[in-house]
């Protein structure tokens, strides 16, 4: 998670994407959470790769994400953008044993048994055109046995979706350490996908886990849409994400929304599909399908499809907006 997030701009000058909350919950906190359900055993330890620029208060955020799930948080910097290979090796130090290796900008929903008998799990999942990912083609035992990346023809519809499993983190780490010391690099950038191809071609067993729902948070229009899945989700599970301090003034919420701590609501109607952080106030205002951050204050609007940032201020008829923090549109 060293990148910046440059597409989701103005929200990560001031904040990782990962820190973005989706449905009260910061990006990484729910795809830990995610991860956990899946391997369905304890987490001894979350290594979170950043830029080192994003300073102490995120690395404190993140080890209170690490441990609120019971587990130990390390930090570890990615100064350079060398590529996903390089990036993982910034965490040498800690792969070892099981290990599960995310991109901490995606969210999934997914219901498989991990094969930990396997050498490797790829979450995969299946998509309508997968000239656009990178796919994994499978034999008749449902093994990995090639990769592809955005294929002109078609091989496969099972798109990686960014979390790997590796049931050896000591042979994961010799492999990538292999790249490094011999340069082998594409684009500029060592990669992950190379390390793979070396192991299966040693005969180490890659499997797939195919997941239900795969949700990005790459831009403000898809992060919007995630978070609006999210709720539906959420909601559909029976989780009620309304706070019990939210002060309602002749204001109607419909479901599904976040609805975070000392929220003030007057003459407004909110949802469906609305996150609001704590101490957000929102007057004379209808929004819907939005993702609106802390302590933001919405009067006289008529919102869809927005998002806006922390201790932002917004009053007026724009219906799509994307406002960075501590803005102000009057």
């Amino acid at each position: 998670m060293a990148g910046r997030g440059s597409r989701l701009r103005p929200h990560t000058l001031t904040i990782p994407k990962p820190l973005i909350p989706i449905a009260g919950k910061p990006i990484v906190h729910r795809l830990v959470e995610d991860i956990a359900g899946v391997i369905g055993q304890e987490i001894d330890e979350i290594a979170f790769i950043i830029h080192e620029s994003f300073g102490k208060q995120v690395e404190k955020d993140l080890i209170a994400i690490a441990e609120k799930l019971g587990s130990k948080g390390t930090i570890y910097y990615q100064n350079q953008a060398l590529g996903t290979a390089h990036a993982i090796m910034c965490a040498k130090e800690s792969l070892s044993g099981n290990v599960v290796v995310a991109y901490a900008d995606t969210l999934f929903r997914a219901d498989f048994t991990l094969d930990t008998t396997a050498d490797s799990v790829i979450w995969v999942k299946q998509v309508d055109d997968p000239s656009a990912f990178g796919v994994v083609q499978l034999n008749d035992k449902n093994e990995i046995v090639d990769f592809v990346e955005k294929p002109k023809n078609f091989v496969s519809d099972l798109a990686i979706i960014g979390i790997y499993y590796f049931k050896s983190g000591e042979t994961l780490r010799s492999e990538l350490q292999y790249l490094l010391d011999n340069n082998v690099v594409k684009g500029g950038e060592y990669q992950l996908t190379d390390a793979l191809e070396n192991m299966k071609q040693k005969g180490m067993r890659f499997v797939p886990g195919k997941v239900d729902q795969w949700m990005d948070c790459g831009n403000k229009n898809v992060t919007v849409e995630t978070n609006s899945r999210m709720l539906g989700f959420l909601h559909q599970d029976g989780k009620n994400l309304v706070s019990a301090s939210v002060k309602n003034e002749n204001s109607n919420i419909i479901q599904p929304c976040f609805i975070g701590e000392n929220v003030v609501l007057k003459n407004a109607t909110v949802g469906p599909n609305v996150s609001l952080g704590d101490g957000t106030i929102v007057e004379n205002s209808t929004i819907s399908n939005s993702l609106i951050q802390t302590h933001a204050k919405i009067t006289n609007a008529n919102l869809d499809n927005a998002m806006i940032g922390n201790f932002a201020t917004f009053d007026g008829k724009f219906t799509s907006v994307s406002i960075g923090d501590y803005s102000e549109l009057v």
